[in-house]
């Protein structure tokens, strides 16, 4: 009998290097199984505990709960979804069946209903006792408060009488009864207290949600014929009673539910129609505390624009409680639902002129029959007020919907240059939520579409001027803050207006807009335009970003210190900061060789302690714990230990000068027993700029679209990855230019083979791969992963996953041609592979599969299919069914040990696997996949 496919496929290797290293292994294909990631990771609000998902490929996941101290209190195999409660008291989680027992359940053909349903555990962090409720669909936790937890039975809980073996076959009956009763009718919810398990159960409930302040929730029910009413109830978690708000039959929908987030208001969408009438005419309630029952607050047909109560649309408060936010929604087309197939025309029809490319509008379609138009209910007026309608459908919004101004932007008149554009700005205007009465802001407005937290001003960065600028919403006036500054890319190099550095956001009270450009932190009045460079880092080369620790925090404090993250350009560097906006003072808390990730703050703990990861190349990103300070960081994982026992790699920053005199940067890795008088092969590996990340640490996985570093580092190779920069209309020389000068730099130390050296990269590495092996010989090998070698063929062509044309990529992003085909018919030829293709003599692995979504699978079938027409050595891998890059582990797998074989064949002498030397026939696909080795060494 034979063993399944991917344990066969991890077990397979060639290795070169047949004695290993005394002290160190070298890694093999099977070995990146090994490696542990860290995910999931929750600081508790009191600061005392850590929560991670421990993963292993894509094993079971096991949840790990620290002290700060890294001290291990519970680990819990094959689980999901893990959360503190609001008090730091409890650990809640779900555990279900191990992947390798579903695995098999699969292969018995047991049905995805009939397949093991979660555990919901409740770890007492104190006691260190469990509590476990089987047969779960979902739960929730309160967002600001704690004392319960809230589930969804999957099937109903058997009863003493159900054990019986009299009771069985009534039993089995009774719960398939109750699966088609909750797929009509709901399921039961559970209100279970955390601290003695007590219980109240809702039944046939459809949804519900939680107040996020106060202990109270909402559900609604379709209820049970008999005895309990369909309706919309509101629970009181301390006194466990339920108030009735409203009450139907039971066929009466409920789409749409609110609580504020006191609870003291709820808000739902009632839907009474039991036809299968498309149109259906909804209507929207409100209840308040105090009030007996609900109270109808609009319904369809009182609606003056025609439009009905979306059922889609998300139910909200503001903030302050006096306002309802809602959807409408324009009555669907319907179709003739008398016709028969054979009668139905099935034509697409796409016009010249229309704003949304059919490609596009398809795949909207679902979206399209759910779109709703955001509209206001003010309790103080008793009226509603429609915000946002089908011309001006998109809408912003501030200060938790207490703001007095919102702001609406119409960008169809420009939505069909966006094609080739690539930019989509709008007619704006300014709609005042009491009154409804609009303003116009201005039309064909680029980049404005945002409101400082209280709503004061409409603020963006247009593109266009490369300037940021303010509206003063009340006043009107308008204030271009950067014009004629560089607070834009400055290493911009696409034929496109130039991106900005983004903004930190905005202090306490819309006072200040903070900027950044480059390096540093500007703070700007948003009415004068008056700014201050707040840290001066441009003299230093470090460049300095604003750490938001609270997740709901709109505005800056002023009171206390900020937390900045810093980035030395030249030595590449990462740290901490602190910023005190009072003393306008600056101090570095940490820095060093080392990449940090984005600390998170437990919200309630006067140490302010957080936790965060620290990562290097050969330092995995482990969890580390400090306080503000940072002054004493603590390591409190170990998530791989066993790396100790690889030859790993290192990395160093190279620098030389570009072919068009430019100076460059790039990373070099060696092995970890690298030594300078022998001679390695080298792997060139390519996207854009990638130096920034010397620091970034490259665990061994079974990656999706390029070769692992610390693989190809442990077996031996060097891995050289340059830095391109790019002129307007030649990308490919630009690659020429910048990529080959570094590798003859390399070459000239002495320690790269130079007839030993590969090339591989993925998408837009793919292609410049291509292009690079139509000018040079001095790749052994290449791997080109979804390669464009025709440009004008791919101008043309869709891009699968959003429907939208290729133009705008031509002609002002990433391929950088500057125009069109019949503007610049030389560029694209020029900068083709495919009309240089005869020029090749670098054997080639490419990589393109059929569901791409982003570059056309057509352009590797002509790329292969032109080396195979002129009997260049090639090989063509296509991962059925696989988008961009192949996903499935087994294909990733797959892909992985090809490459390798394909590359330790013309690198490093090894045997031709029999896939490179016959290929896999249609027959045999799925069947055998050729990886065994036959003959000599080449």
């Amino acid at each position: 009998m034979k063993k399944p496919f991917i344990i066969a496929l991890i077990g397979l290797l060639f290795s070169s290097t047949s004695v290993c290293n005394a002290q160190k292994k070298v890694m093999q294909h099977k070995d990146k199984a090994l490696w542990n990631r860290i995910r999931n990771v929750e600081i508790s609000n009191s600061g005392d505990y850590i929560m991670y998902h421990l993963e292993k490929g894509e094993q079971d996941k096991t949840l790990k709960l620290l002290n700060t101290n890294g001290n291990l209190i519970m680990s819990y195999e094959r689980t999901k979804s893990g959360q503190f409660s609001f008090d730091s008291k409890y650990a809640v989680f779900t555990v279900n069946a191990r992947k390798d027992s579903i695995k098999e359940m699969k292969r018995r053909k047991i049905k995805k209903k009939d397949l093991p349903k979660d555990t919901l555990v409740i770890y007492d962090i104190k006691s260190r006792t469990t509590q476990k409720i089987p047969n779960i669909k979902s739960f929730t936790l309160p967002e600001k408060w704690s004392g319960i937890v809230a589930y969804y039975l999957a099937a109903p809980k058997k009863t003493k009488k159900d054990s019986t073996k009299t009771k069985e076959k009534d039993s089995t009956k009774a719960e398939k009864k109750m699966k088609k009763v909750s797929k009509d009718n709901g399921f039961h919810l559970v209100i279970r207290r955390l601290t003695d398990g007590a219980e109240d159960t809702l039944k046939y409930v459809h949804q519900h949600k939680m107040a996020k302040e106060g202990r109270f929730l909402t559900y609604a029910t379709s209820g049970e014929k008999k005895n309990i009413p369909g309706g919309v109830y509101r629970y009181d978690v301390d006194k466990g009673t339920r108030t009735k708000l409203f009450e139907s039959h039971d066929k009466t929908k409920y789409p749409q539910l609110g609580i504020s987030d006191s609870g003291n208001r709820i808000g739902f969408v009632v839907d009474t129609d039991s036809t299968k009438s498309l149109i259906k005419k909804s209507k929207l309630y409100s209840w308040k505390q105090g009030n007996l029952k609900a109270q109808e607050l609009l319904g369809s047909e009182e609606s003056t624009s025609r439009l009905l109560v979306s059922m889609d649309e998300p139910l909200w408060f503001s903030k302050n409680e006096e306002r309802l936010f809602f959807g409408m929604r324009t009555a669907p087309v319907v179709q003739d639902t008398t016709l028969l197939e054979e009668e139905i025309v099935n034509v697409e029809v796409w016009t010249y002129d229309e704003p949304r490319l059919y490609t596009v509008q398809e795949l909207d379609v679902k979206k399209d029959k759910k779109k709703a138009y955001l509209s206001v209910y003010d309790f103080k007026s008793t009226n509603w007020i429609q915000i946002a309608d089908p011309t001006y459908d998109f809408v912003s919004y501030a200060d938790n919907g207490n703001s007095t101004y919102a702001v609406v932007g119409n960008g169809t008149p420009y939505q069909l240059q966006s094609q080739w554009t690539g930019q989509r700005p709008m007619d704006l205007q300014r709609v005042e939520l009491k009154t409804g009465i609009r303003t116009d802001l201005g039309s064909n407005v680029y980049g404005g579409s945002s409101l400082s937290p209280k709503g004061q001003y409409l603020f963006g960065y247009s593109r266009k001027d490369s300037t940021w600028f303010t509206y003063n919403l009340k006043t009107l006036k308008y204030t271009a803050l950067t014009k004629g500054r560089q607070f834009y890319n400055e290493l911009h190099d696409y034929p496109d207006d130039p991106y900005s550095y983004g903004a930190a956001g905005w202090t306490e009270g819309d006072a200040q807009f903070l900027i950044y450009d480059r390096f540093d932190i500007w703070a700007f009045n948003p009415d004068t335009g008056e700014s201050k460079n707040l840290t001066k880092g441009r003299s230093k080369n470090v460049r300095y970003r604003y750490v938001q620790l609270n997740e709901e925090e709109k505005g800056i404090s002023r009171k206390g210190t900020w937390l900045l993250s810093t980035f030395n350009e030249t030595t590449k560097h990462g740290g901490f900061s602190s910023y005190d906006p009072k003393k306008k003072s600056l101090k570095q808390l940490i820095e060093g060789p080392y990449s940090y990730g984005r600390p998170k703050l437990a919200q309630e703990d006067k140490k302010q302690r957080l936790v965060f990861t620290r990562e290097s190349f050969t330092e995995f990103p482990n969890l580390w714990s400090s306080d503000l300070s940072f002054s004493s960081p603590k390591q409190i994982t170990d998530a791989n230990p066993q790396q100790n026992d690889y030859n790993w790699g290192t990395v160093e920053l190279v620098e030389w000068v570009s072919l068009d005199g430019k100076p460059l940067k790039g990373m070099l890795i060696k092995p970890e027993d690298f030594d300078p008088s022998k001679k390695y092969p080298m792997i060139v590996n390519f996207y854009e700029k990638s130096s920034n990340g010397l620091h970034r640490h490259r665990a061994p996985s079974y990656g999706r679209s390029t070769i692992n570093y610390s693989y190809y580092a442990s077996r031996g190779y060097l891995i050289f990855n340059p830095d391109v920069h790019y002129r307007d209309g030649y990308p490919g020389e630009s690659a020429f230019n910048c990529v080959i000068p570094g590798i003859t730099a390399l070459i000239e130390k002495g320690f790269v083979n130079k007839d030993k050296i590969g090339v591989q990269g993925h998408s837009w590495g793919g292609y410049q791969i291509a292009y690079l092996v139509t000018k040079t010989n001095i790749f052994k090998a290449a791997e080109s992963g979804a390669p464009v070698p025709n440009m004008i063929s791919a101008y043309g062509g869709i891009r699968w996953w959003t429907g939208l044309s290729r133009q705008f990529q031509y002609e002002h992003t990433q391929s950088r041609i500057g125009g069109t085909p019949w503007e610049y018919p030389k560029r694209y030829v020029e900068n083709s592979p495919i009309f240089n293709i005869d020029k090749i003599n670098t054997p080639l692995l490419i990589m393109h599969n059929d569901a791409d979504g982003h570059v056309p699978w057509y352009q590797g079938i002509e790329f292969f299919v032109s080396l195979r027409r002129l009997g260049k050595p090639s090989w063509f891998l296509n991962y059925n069914d696989e988008p961009h890059w192949p996903l499935k582990l087994q294909n990733r797998i797959d892909f992985n040990l090809r490459m390798s074989q394909y590359f330790d064949h013309y690198l490093k002498g090894a045997p031709k696997p029999v896939w490179m030397k016959r290929g896999v026939p249609a027959l045999e696909k799925g069947i055998n996949q050729g990886y065994e080795y036959v003959g000599d060494k080449e």
